[in-house]
């Protein structure tokens, strides 16, 4: 097993086209992507074989994961949406770059594949928009849609979860990456409530902002107890206390 120093900070991959209008890898994409490979034993042991990103912007982290994957053997299928035009072209093209094939589609979130992917996605990975900003701005045009997320950054987090909840398989796991604005820990806690247990992957903070990459899984053998501290307060507590590696990147993003 490779250790976590072993691994590339971010996938060795390149940006082979653009637009002004889509999203460009930033600080979430190179953090979640760090996150797959952070998990990378466990997602090759878990063998999906439905893979899926909402909101794919570049093509970055599709194409990433299915590196991944593909490098190991590993035959996935992989699925990505958009509901920007020029993100589904652009990720097309990453794709063709990098000799991988997913089936692009370009609808808001998920809508239209609810029943033809209820309960087959295996891995789901999210880089939505959690950015505070006027509900106005929510789903506008262009490249505003790619971050603008509303009161607290969750208006389309709060969207996303429950079509999370309807697509993944019984061993779906999903990846999301959330700012601190958002409330992470309630939305542990709303999952929890759903039978999902959750960990932060990744806690990366930068000049501007402090994110986190959260894995969800259904817990079938755990029942919510309503006598356990269920404050944000608390519970976020539980979460840091899973991550043994907290102190190395945050040691590793200091010295970068």
């Amino acid at each position: 097993m490779a250790s976590y120093k072993q691994l590339p900070r971010t996938a060795q991959i390149r940006l082979v086209s653009s637009h002004e209008e889509v999203y460009e890898p930033c600080d979430d994409s190179f953090a979640l992507v760090d996150a797959l490979l952070a998990d990378r034993t466990n997602l090759l042991e878990h063998r999906p074989k439905l893979c899926m990103e909402i909101g794919c912007g570049s093509g970055y982290v599709i194409t990433s994961l299915a590196l991944t994957l593909g490098k190991e053997g590993c035959v996935s299928n992989y699925i990505a949406t958009d509901i920007n035009p020029h993100a589904v072209r652009v990720t097309s093209e990453t794709l063709k770059a990098h000799g991988v094939d997913a089936e692009l589609i370009m609808t808001d979130i998920a809508s239209g594949l609810e029943k033809r992917l209820a309960g087959l996605v295996d891995v789901m990975v999210v880089n939505p928009p959690y950015v505070p900003t006027p509900e106005d701005e929510v789903g506008a045009e262009g490249i505003t849609s790619s971050w603008a997320g509303g009161e607290n950054g969750r208006s389309v987090i709060d969207r996303i979860l429950p079509v999370a909840d309807h697509l993944l398989s019984e061993k779906g796991w999903l990846y999301m990456v959330t700012l601190t604005a958002n409330n992470p820990s309630e939305i542990c806690l709303q999952m929890r409530n759903k039978g999902y247990a959750s960990k932060i992957i990744i806690q990366r903070s930068t000049e501007e902002e402090s994110l986190h990459v959260i894995k969800f899984w259904r817990d079938f053998d755990t029942e919510v107890d309503d006598t356990t501290d269920q404050s944000a307060s608390g519970f976020i507590s539980y979460l840091l206390a899973q991550i043994p590696l907290l102190s190395y990147w945050r040691g590793s993003n200091s010295n970068n």
